[in-house]
């Protein structure tokens, strides 16, 4: 590291999140060291790169909203450069999910869903209550709602939530996920994670994660107003990183939590 300033890049810089991250990083007093841009005609001169691979070697970490396809080819290229990874991309096949952990042995990664504290928060809480909620006597359910243009359902982060519930429950989320109900579904299984989605508008991200029993009822919620949440918890998670061995860490490790 040549200065005292953290050197961040931004895969997709021009995007909906990207543009916010480069507000935040410059808030944050690290140094914007460019970013990636599909656009065939962008200035290049400016700090533009094709490639990750073009602009890992001027980073000490890169942020990555991109999307899944990305995945194995960024982890390629950072794990190469030695470059720390703060990666929000969501709906990772498994494969992709292995070149995550791969990269993780060499270079050291924050990989979460969603980096707003608050759904960190509502992540750790689900996972507690399913500890102690058991599952024959409260039924959990997990609704969300975005805005019209998201193309994936249902969400990454009611998928981490539902993950939690699962794993304070002791129980594999794929073979106990009921998403999308329609006709004759039959009784509900007592052990199943119900998941609904929502879309409409321009609404940035709801999700209400609920245990509902026959007598009783409780309801986590999280609302985001703004995207510069995720953008400010990201540009968090890329500092923290500063220093850290490799290792694959979470934005519960960043906030403290464990």
């Amino acid at each position: 590291m040549t200065t005292d300033r953290m050197r961040i890049g931004i895969a997709g810089i021009n995007g909906r999140v990207g543009r916010l991250l480069r507000e935040e990083v410059t808030a944050a007093g690290a140094t914007l060291a460019g970013g990636t841009s599909r656009d065939p005609h962008a200035d290049r001169s400016e700090g533009l790169f094709a490639t990750l691979d073009d602009l890992a070697p001027l980073c000490d970490a890169v942020i990555d909203f991109t999307h899944a396809v990305t995945v194995r080819a960024h982890a390629a290229a950072l794990a190469k450069a030695g470059v720390a990874w703060v990666l929000g991309t969501t709906g990772l096949s498994d494969i992709d999910q292995e070149a995550v952990a791969t990269a993780a042995r060499t270079i050291p990664v924050v990989q979460a869903a969603n980096y707003s504290p608050g759904v960190t928060l509502v992540t750790r809480l689900a996972r507690q209550m399913a500890e102690v909620l058991p599952a024959a006597v409260y039924d959990a359910e997990i609704l969300e709602m975005h805005h019209r243009q998201k193309v994936d359902a249902p969400s990454g982060t009611a998928l981490a939530i539902g993950q939690a519930v699962a794993d304070g429950r002791g129980i594999d989320l794929s073979s106990h996920m009921e998403s999308g109900r329609t006709g004759h579904t039959g009784p509900r299984q007592a052990d199943a994670i119900g998941f609904a989605s929502l879309r409409g508008g321009q609404i940035v991200g709801e999700h209400t994660l609920t245990f509902t029993s026959a007598s009783e009822q409780i309801a986590l919620t999280h609302r985001a107003f703004d995207r510069r949440v995720f953008a400010t918890g990201a540009v968090r998670a890329a500092l923290w990183l500063r220093g850290r061995p490799p290792g694959l860490y979470t934005m519960e490790d960043v906030l403290g939590l464990r």
